[in-house]
């Protein structure tokens, strides 16, 4: 997969997000190892600690379509310099795995990252 159209893919999902209450928008686009696409965007929520991020949204529903070995995942904002997950979103990449992580804003700035530089030292309950 072309890494311009995996962020152009997390571009597109950016632009679905529901965020009302923010107004920051997150997009998403995970490749799984079977070469499947699967994107996200951040849903808010009246009720804030429903919300969910982009990140959560694209893995979770991966897992939902049985796909559990991911390759790539690119997360995208409109900020001024590469956008970076929160924490719950870092803890939930580190259950699958030690993969390449793209850091995109809109000017399509990348920074090139791990799941495991993001989350040293990850809180895990079994190896791998």
């Amino acid at each position: 997969m072309n890494e311009t159209k995996l962020i152009e893919k997390a571009i597109e999902a950016m632009n679905r997000a529901y965020a009302p209450y923010s107004n920051f928008k997150v997009g998403a686009a995970l490749l799984t190892k079977s070469g499947r696409i699967f994107t996200g965007c951040n849903v808010e929520n009246a009720s804030f600690g429903l919300s969910i991020c982009a990140e959560r949204v694209a893995i979770f529903s991966a897992v939902a379509a049985g796909e559990v070995q991911f390759e790539k995942l690119v997360v995208v904002a409109d900020t001024d310099s590469p956008v970076s997950p929160c924490g719950a979103c870092r803890q939930v990449m580190s259950e699958f795995g030690d993969f390449e992580v793209l850091l995109v804003n809109t000017r399509k700035e990348v920074v090139r990252t791990r799941v495991s530089e993001l989350l040293p030292r990850a809180f895990k309950l079994k190896e791998g």
